[in-house]
């Protein structure tokens, strides 16, 4: 099929983000909350943007969580102070070859973009979604995408690392390619999931885009 528009997840897609995450939630929900939080309970309340899980870990303490959480976030990026290796190259052989490049992620606006200028990869991404703090909205974050960019589902593709991506895949009627080269991804689960295409590696990934564009 011809390929004319990427959407692409940030989070264990873009770069090795989850444990910048965790780690900015344990600082600034703790303190807070007067006792530790492990990663489990944060992990359980993905879904809806960290303004979400902020406000379902510390209800009374939104606004000073929020805050405390974009500090930290900011703060700590420099344990994560690059995407994966081969990704900047992957953006700019789509971008030279005139595929419409876009954003589709759970996270807030605020950490979203804190995160691609950490990366320099702003100026890749014609159109930009993020996640909402009242629950998971992938789904219409992909379909704002394709109607912002007149883009067809048949010559699109949606790249995430997470089971919900290929779930609202389905649901919009665009194809997955589910990426499995974050250390925090569990590939076997994804696969059980039957993306229309599994990659183990961002070498992989490029070899069958240089095959397929």
């Amino acid at each position: 099929m011809p390929i004319k528009t990427i959407i692409f997840d940030l989070d264990g897609t873009i770069a090795d983000t989850l444990p910048l995450c965790i780690a900015a939630f344990k600082q600034s929900i703790e303190p807070l909350l007067g006792k530790e939080v492990s990663e489990a309970e944060i992990i359980a309340t993905f879904g809806p943007s960290e303004e979400g899980t902020i406000r379902q870990l510390i209800p009374r303490h939104e606004e000073a969580g929020i805050k405390a959480y974009l500090a930290h976030y900011e703060r700590l990026h420099d344990t994560c102070p690059a995407p994966f290796p081969g990704m900047p190259a992957l953006l700019e052989f789509l971008r030279s070859k005139n595929i419409q490049l876009a954003m589709v992620t759970g996270k807030g606006i605020h950490s979203t973009r804190l995160s691609l200028k950490q990366f320099n990869l702003e100026p890749y991404f014609e159109v930009l979604e993020t996640g909402s703090p009242e629950g998971p909205n992938k789904v219409s974050g992909i379909r704002k995408v394709l109607e912002k960019l007149a883009a067809d589902t048949s010559e699109s593709i949606y790249v995430g690392d997470a089971p919900s991506d290929i779930k609202a895949c389905r649901e919009v009627g665009i194809p997955i390619a589910a990426a499995g080269w974050a250390g925090t991804t569990n590939g076997n689960e994804l696969k059980t999931l039957e993306p229309d295409w599994f990659f183990e590696s961002i070498g992989q990934f490029m070899d069958w885009l240089r095959k397929s564009i």
